[in-house]
């Protein structure tokens, strides 16, 4: 059984792995660390996910790393573009030689006496079981279940002769050119999916239960196209970068203070977009207010341009039984099928289902409040990585990767070892993810919750926490100091000077 020892180790080598790992370089140079990752190989949800069309659903200005400027033309990327770009970030910041690929983390103990983690894991290549011990728990794992994705009963599924596929796992030799697809769901991945298929399928169906926010975004930045013929791109970089966060942030706004207003903007933008006589009310009309979940991009209106063509079409209604040769529905139309893709959702699960233990006692994740979004009341010296559901994942990871290295430096300036989030004395809690998405709906009450008021209350927006996580205090009413051995219930430390 090996066993070794770090100052920092990160869990997870997907975009926001690779990002915590470069700012260690970059700001704590002196700190040793190693990133386990469970799979094969970088890029965690870009990696794993390889059906046709996969894509960003953000801006690759403000998903990209803040570090490592984004160049290619494309605003909104495909699945090989970011996947390259995280491998080839990995390579130039020297991480790539700190992974330990087929390393799936099982169980964590924390030791106040040492101020050490001991975290055992199992190489999925050759089951050997692995010890790791460090000072510092960085988990960048993501809140999706990589082995399975969300299928909901499908009555009547065993009786269908063509094939079922789940996005999350699509098979290398699915061929639907000229085949009739049925897409259930509504979601980002059903938007993705469908034009992207309808380009060599016979027809593709999206079957929804009910409908979505769809917004259609240029898959080009004008202003970055403009600005990279004059500036270099360090120089457009952050400009760009800027102008889509308070875009991204004004649209987030307005959709809280003014739903009505926003959802008539949309709906008149899909209209636009859509063929004369189009039942915009029945289809992309939802019931929920915008943002309640996210909004799904389509890049140059591909899903539109699909309906338009002919391509592709949308039904709104729900499943009574799957038949030999297609989908019936409740309305007793039938859906004829050869390929029926289940673009459902997600499955939970925090933390890559890890447990944790702090002196000898179970956490339950659910009993526990985030601090700053980021860190756990009651589990010292841990991190993790939870990006923004109303903005790129990456704006957030940067944000905490920044804050974990100032505390990481805080400590060693001050001679302290040991970092606990505490819990809020008082007020309600609230679930720490706040759309209403099904996949979130579903497994909820099993996250860590949020308090009320600030520094327990995650705002979902990027600039406040910009001053929060890179200019403001590390010592406040929510965390305590301490070294090795001390008495953890002890008064919390103070502000110092500079902190």
């Amino acid at each position: 059984m090996a066993s070794d020892h770090v100052d920092v180790l990160i869990v997870g080598a997907g975009l926001s792995g690779i990002g915590a790992a470069c700012h260690l370089r970059l700001n704590c140079p002196d700190k040793t660390y190693a990133v386990l990752e469970a799979r094969g190989a970088i890029g965690g949800t870009w990696d794993l996910f390889r059906y046709p069309g996969v894509r960003s659903d953000s801006d690759m200005f403000t998903l990209g790393y803040s570090f490592r400027p984004w160049t290619d033309p494309k605003a909104i990327a495909d699945g090989d573009a970011i996947r390259a770009y995280v491998r080839e970030t990995a390579d130039e910041y020297g991480v790539t030689g700190h992974i330990r690929f087929r390393h799936r983390v099982l169980r964590a103990d924390w030791d106040s006496a040492t101020a050490r983690w001991t975290v055992h894991a199992r190489r999925d290549d050759t089951a050997e079981d692995v010890v790791l011990t460090c000072s510092f728990l960085y988990t960048c794992s993501g809140y999706y279940r990589y082995d399975t994705g969300y299928t909901p009963d499908l009555p009547g599924a065993e009786t269908f002769t063509g094939r079922i596929v789940h996005p999350q796992h699509w098979p290398a030799d699915l061929d639907h050119t000229g085949r009739r697809v049925v897409v259930i769901g509504s979601g980002a991945t059903a938007v993705t999916l469908v034009p992207a298929m309808a380009e060599r399928a016979g027809h593709v169906t999206m079957l929804q239960r009910s409908p979505t926010y769809v917004i259609a975004l240029p898959s080009r930045d004008v202003l970055a196209d403009t600005l990279r013929r004059l500036l270099p791109a360090k120089a457009v970089y952050p400009v760009v970068r800027w102008k889509n966060v308070l875009l991204a942030t004004a649209n987030f706004q307005a959709s809280r203070r003014a739903p009505n207003l926003v959802r008539k903007l949309l709906r008149r933008a899909a209209k636009g977009r859509l063929p004369a006589g189009y039942d915009v009310d029945r289809h992309f009309s939802p019931r929920y207010d915008p943002w309640d979940q996210r909004l799904c991009v389509v890049p140059d209106g591909d899903l539109f341009t699909a309906l338009r063509q002919g391509r592709a079409s949308v039904v709104t209604d729900t499943i009574d039984t799957f038949t030999p040769d297609g989908i019936r529905l409740s309305s007793g139309e039938e859906l004829p099928a050869d390929i029926v893709v289940t673009a459902t959702g997600l499955n939970l699960l925090a933390l890559g289902g890890m447990t944790l233990t702090v002196d000898g006692t179970e956490v339950d994740l659910a009993d526990t409040v985030a601090y700053k979004g980021m860190m756990l009341s009651g589990v010292p010296n841990f991190a993790m990585t939870i990006g923004y559901t109303n903005a790129s994942w990456t704006l957030k990871a940067d944000l905490v990767a920044t804050y974990v290295c100032r505390l990481l430096r805080h400590l060693d300036r001050t001679g302290q070892q040991i970092v606990t989030p505490l819990a809020p004395s008082g007020g309600a809690l609230e679930p720490i993810i706040d759309l209403k998405s099904g996949y979130v709906l579903r497994s909820v009450d099993a996250l860590p919750k949020q308090g009320a008021s600030a520094p327990w209350r995650l705002h979902q927006n990027y600039p406040r926490d910009v001053l929060l996580m890179r200019h403001g205090r590390l010592t406040d009413v929510g965390v305590r100091f301490s070294r090795a051995g001390a008495d953890q219930s002890s008064t919390p430390e103070r502000s110092t000077a500079g902190a």
